[in-house]
């Protein structure tokens, strides 16, 4: 009598080339996440650095009564800061930012601000595509401020959600912070203006790793990113009769 022998197939083979085709996909998925996230990050950096350099420029337009594109743009460079530019997925590094296109309008006064860069997209079988990107919004030309009377008993001051102090002028250093990018391994020989040594900011500073951080000049914290809100200032102005039990800034208070 014959018997016949059954044999089972073996799935060792089709898991292999499932395996093989899966892993690519998953890496690809990974990396265009990662993309996405420098994109959005360094998109953030620039419009923030935009907003600081446009409002150093229009104090400058209200002195010289001229418009300089190519300081506006310098201006934001400095503050995002070269390195980061360079190894970022902008084209061209800090070259490829361009602020050719913002202008001042007398007649509204204000500034209308237009930054434009191309991000590169990790696509090698397209010859390395790029995106356009633009951030643009408009800033009110800057009219000086008013010092307060001597002779006034209540006159307006500036303070800010987690300040101790007051302010009688608005352009103080402490309101209007000074930022700039410097290497990581610099820092600990760095001093600011009152001599004080940086500190890790907790709020933003996870780990090591960094090439660059900002800092201030008033400040005594170093971060990793310029949206933290210890480089932001929610500046309101008040009567100085409202702001009982909060001293005057020994720099711009009498």
């Amino acid at each position: 009598m014959t018997q016949s022998i059954k044999t089972i197939p073996t799935k060792k083979g089709s898991v292999t080339v499932e395996a093989s085709m899966a892993i690519p996909i998953f890496l690809l998925a990974v990396l265009c996440l990662v993309y996405l996230l420098e994109i959005y990050t360094i998109g953030l950096s620039i419009r923030f650095a935009a907003t600081h350099a446009a409002k150093a420029v229009a104090q400058d337009i209200a002195v010289e009564q001229v418009f300089q594109p190519a300081k506006l743009q310098a201006n934001l460079v400095n503050l995002v800061g070269t390195e980061r530019l360079n190894r970022s997925v902008i084209e061209g590094g800090m070259g490829g930012i361009n602020c050719s296109d913002s202008y001042f309008s007398p007649i509204h006064e204000e500034l209308a601000v237009k930054v434009k860069y191309r991000v590169k997209l990790p696509i090698l079988m397209f010859g390395n595509p790029t995106v356009k990107q633009e951030a643009e919004f408009k800033v009110k030309a800057w009219t000086g401020y008013v010092k307060p009377s001597l002779e006034a008993e209540d006159y307006t001051v500036y303070i800010t959600a987690t300040g101790t102090v007051y302010h009688e002028n608005y352009q103080c250093t402490y309101l209007q912070l000074s930022i700039q990018f410097v290497p990581a391994e610099d820092v600990p020989d760095l001093r600011n203006s009152d001599g004080g040594k940086y500190y890790k900011c907790e709020k933003c500073i996870y780990g090591g790793g960094m090439a660059g951080v900002y800092i201030t000049d008033s400040g005594n914290k170093y971060h990793n990113s310029l949206n933290c809100s210890g480089l932001k200032r929610t500046i309101q102005a008040v009567q100085k009769s409202q702001v009982k039990g909060l001293g005057g800034c020994h720099r711009c208070s009498r």
